[in-house]
């Protein structure tokens, strides 16, 4: 229309402190079947629902094939803890339905590239996963180099039980990339959930938080009213 023009602003959140934070829900210890029934009944409070290692060794890739094909509005993530042959595994992963895909970062760099470059060649992400990594920062460093998606320190069950916390790993990790974004597991709960907020990664995963509580909704819902609230201050 003559006299009328079209103004397209483009906002820099790394310039403006914009804060862009998801919100995942692992899933270990359920079968298929009650896996898509929780995930459905959290869905408007997650962003990414995980098919957990566990799963996946009990009833293999057909679990994520199953969520992919009984929900809608959220990704879904294969947590695959690849070591080895990484674009044939993450390839399989994606035919049958994953969205991200994780592999170790005590994988070889051949092997961390090659499941990135397979990834990016469908559309799909890859998160590493930190757990049993020795120089957090050396070795964060050289994925953000390798172009992982996600980097995600990991405080596992078994150091969970000596009372040990993602916190800190939180901070190494995030002082030292540029590229990826910062994911965080291990313990996270609706009443811990806040702290971990605070450091601002780009992806919170709670698992028996949500999955565990005795009400899982309200605990799914509780979490996210933390990080909107975060996000949104």
């Amino acid at each position: 229309m003559p006299g009328k023009h079209l103004y397209i602003i483009e906002i820099d959140c790394h310039m403006k402190g914009c804060i862009s934070l998801e919100l995942q829900l692992a899933i270990d210890l359920l079968n298929k079947e009650d896996a898509a029934e929780l995930a459905n009944k959290v869905k408007d409070y997650v962003d990414i629902v995980e098919i957990g290692t566990p799963i996946v060794i009990n009833e293999g890739l057909p679990a994520v094939q199953h969520l992919n094909d009984n929900i809608d509005s959220v990704k879904v993530l294969a947590d695959l803890k690849i070591m080895d042959a990484a674009d044939y595994e993450v390839s399989q992963a994606v035919k049958f339905g994953a969205d991200i895909v994780t592999i170790l970062g005590v994988a070889e760099d051949a092997s961390i590239k090659a499941a990135v470059d397979e990834a990016h060649k469908h559309g799909k992400q890859l998160l590493v996963d930190m757990i049993a990594v020795q120089d957090l920062e050396k070795r964060a460093k050289d994925l953000d180099d390798l172009g992982a998606d996600y980097i995600a320190v990991h405080t596992g069950y078994d150091l969970q039980a000596e009372g040990q916390s993602p916190l800190e790993s939180l901070r190494k990790v995030k002082s030292v990339i540029s590229n990826s974004k910062v994911a965080v597991a291990g313990g996270i709960k609706p009443d811990t959930i806040k702290d971990i907020v605070a450091e601002n990664p780009d992806l919170i995963i709670v698992g028996g938080g949500i999955a565990n509580a005795e009400d899982p909704v309200e605990a799914a819902k509780q979490c996210r009213d933390i990080v909107d609230a975060h996000t949104n201050a």
